[in-house]
């Protein structure tokens, strides 16, 4: 459990884009100077990374997701950094494989007829705004979109009450190995000490 949460936990700190990264780009230049947004609270994490997740399965448009994850973190208060990294949780492997099958199947639910095809060739060839935008526009669009807003929307919330379980089991844990520390020398010292009595 501890190993792959260490492995999940460097994931995301590579992922991470470093404040100086967030500074150089002018979209989100204005907000690397709030620093509470770069802040790990309690409510900032659980935050982050349901706006991360949110905006990572909502906008597969290439280049858009951090603008967008920091843009949102701002009204909602939350990590702009975990924010970011969340987002790709989205990449060509998942998005081909999970994201979009899912979604048309959500959309095709409600009774649109989505080609799957062309979404699929434009992510793999990284389509553009442009491309994207036009897209948007056929008939086949809507089906996607209501797709991946319910998959953003389930994904969001489940990930936020997970993150709020595992901040306070992870505090509490803390918490307990504190006190075990402090307690055990105590115990140790006076498991070697000899009784103390009356001399003969």
């Amino acid at each position: 459990m501890s190993a792959l949460l260490h492995r999940l936990s460097a994931f995301l700190h590579r992922q991470m884009p470093t404040h100086a990264q967030l500074e150089a780009n002018r979209l989100t230049a204005p907000f690397a100077r709030r620093q509470e947004l770069f802040r790990f609270t309690r409510r900032s994490v659980p935050r982050g990374m349901a706006v991360g997740m949110f905006i990572g399965i909502f906008a597969l448009i290439p280049g858009v997701q951090i603008v967008g994850a920091a843009l949102m973190c701002v009204p909602l208060r939350g990590n702009i950094p975990l924010a970011a990294a969340v987002t790709f949780v989205s990449n060509p492997a998942t998005t081909l494989l999970i994201i979009l099958p899912l979604a048309v199947s959500i959309g095709n639910s409600f009774g649109y007829h989505a080609d799957i095809g062309t979404v699929r060739h434009m992510v793999s060839e990284g389509a553009g705004l442009e491309q994207w935008w036009h897209w948007l526009l056929s008939d086949t669009a809507p089906a996607v979109v209501i797709g991946l807003f319910i998959q953003s929307v389930i994904a969001a919330a489940v990930s936020y009450v997970l993150t709020v379980w595992f901040w306070r089991w992870w505090i509490g844990h803390k918490h307990r190995a504190r006190a075990h520390r402090l307690g055990r020398p105590n115990a140790d010292k006076t498991r070697h000490e000899p009784a103390s009595g009356p001399a003969a």
